[in-house]
């Protein structure tokens, strides 16, 4: 962006958090311009929620608007990722990133609503959440310029953010001992900061808000069962139940098992590691649950590059490319194959974990008579031979030649090949 714009209406990301409301005077006193703040319900509660408007236009908006974008959330972005086991270094479920997107697109629409010139958001110069927004920006509003305070203004800590609300007389909950630095919605929420920035010491209890502590979890555990249509969560327990219900439900019985949390050092886009603690109780279930319902419903190559999508799709959440052509190609074909995930799954959660107890579908390709162990009258145990000289002939090629050039002739590799009589002959 040039030093030399001067925007007249400026789009923001708005949270109500200490950043964001030192963001709208700034932008005000820097450009002497307007600022529409944008404030996404993505799930993070109703107490994150609340003044929020009034708190707006006390900091110096000209207007705010809030937009529930909960279903949207799930059905366009959380679940799809799920549906293609998208998870991120093996561990993080992709709470925050898969967030980002959507709140992104709230925010182009406002300012192209709104009749603003630019966009702005809160994020830092050390996160992946700039990637995110601004990838978001170049896709979907690349003619609006995108101012970034944290790599413009001169403040450089909590302390003198506190400070400059102070002198404006702009109210704000924060307070300079804050702890952790916590991102939040209906999928997860984020922990950093604090002692967790020491990969040594363990996760203080006091980090933890939406899980019970799995050792003080109820030792009967429970079951719940969870139903799918193509891959898409639709009830629960038996009672067909909205997206946001449904989320809400499997949120509180995970958290009441300490079901979902992760300790993580993850690798971020701009090149340092850092140390983040997530809970993720409701995902963790439907992942699960997903999981156990492809076992009986994918034959094995669909499986297998499902499982090779989901690292391609994770990488895609996690840097924040969502709206290209890739990522719509990617979700296309795991769209297409997720068809057949029609079924109920149960799931164990017991003492911080969630398993598969059972699961059953009307896609099933399981087969009891195949399957059994016992005798059966459909599967001829003889035609194994042939398959496995056919599968292991590479293997027995390579082994004949090796043993032909040590004993320096072609004898034994004639000998050993005819020792396997008419079979062999058929095999070939």
């Amino acid at each position: 962006m040039s030093s030399s714009f001067k925007p007249r209406r400026v789009s923001l990301a708005y949270s109500g958090g200490l950043d964001t409301s030192c963001i709208i005077p700034w932008l005000v006193e820097s450009y002497g311009c307007e600022v529409v703040a944008v404030v996404a319900d993505v799930g993070q509660g109703a107490r994150e929620l609340e003044g929020i408007e009034a708190k707006a236009i006390h900091s110096g908006a000209a207007k705010c608007v809030v937009k529930d974008l909960r279903q949207a959330f799930l059905e366009e972005f959380a679940y799809p990722m799920a549906i293609t086991g998208a998870v991120y270094e093996g561990r993080y479920l992709l709470g925050t990133s898969i967030a980002r997107p959507i709140i992104a697109r709230a925010q182009v629409d406002a300012a192209l609503a709104e009749d603003c010139d630019a966009l702005s958001h809160g994020c830092t110069g050390k996160g992946n959440d700039q990637v995110r927004f601004e990838c978001a920006f170049a896709a979907l509003a690349p003619q609006l310029p995108v101012i970034a305070p944290w790599r413009l203004w001169n403040l450089k800590s909590r302390e003198q953010m506190l400070e400059y609300l102070k002198v404006r007389s702009i109210p704000c909950a924060a307070t300079a001992e804050k702890i952790y630095s916590r991102d939040a919605n209906i999928w997860h929420i984020s922990h950093e900061g604090g002692d967790l920035e020491d990969p040594w010491k363990a996760p203080p209890e006091d980090v933890w808000m939406l899980t019970v502590d799995p050792r003080r979890a109820p030792d009967a555990g429970a079951e719940v069962t969870v139903s799918f249509r193509a891959g898409f969560p639709t009830a629960l327990d038996g009672v067909p139940m909205d997206s946001v219900s449904l989320l809400d439900s499997l949120n509180r019985v995970g958290g009441q098992h300490g079901v979902g949390r992760i300790d993580l050092v993850e690798n971020r886009l701009v090149g340092m590691k850092s140390r983040g603690a997530y809970e993720t109780p409701g995902g963790t279930i439907l992942m699960e649950a997903l999981r156990g319902l492809e076992q009986l419903c994918y034959d094995r190559d669909t499986l297998q590059w499902r499982q090779r999508l989901a690292l391609d799709f994770a990488r895609i959440v996690y840097e924040g490319t969502w709206f290209t052509p890739l990522r719509e190609t990617l979700w296309a074909s795991a769209r297409e194959a997720a068809g057949v995930l029609t079924g109920d799954v149960r799931v164990r959660l017991f003492k911080g974990t969630a398993s598969v107890a059972g699961r059953r579908s009307p896609n099933s390709l399981y087969n009891q008579d195949f399957a059994t162990f016992g005798e059966d009258a459909v599967y001829d145990q003889t035609h194994a031979e042939g398959f496995i000289r056919l599968f292991s002939l590479p293997s027995r090629i390579r082994a004949l030649k090796d043993m032909t050039s040590h004993s320096g002739g072609t004898s034994r590799l004639a000998d050993t090949t005819a020792a396997g009589g008419h079979r062999a002959q058929e095999c070939r």
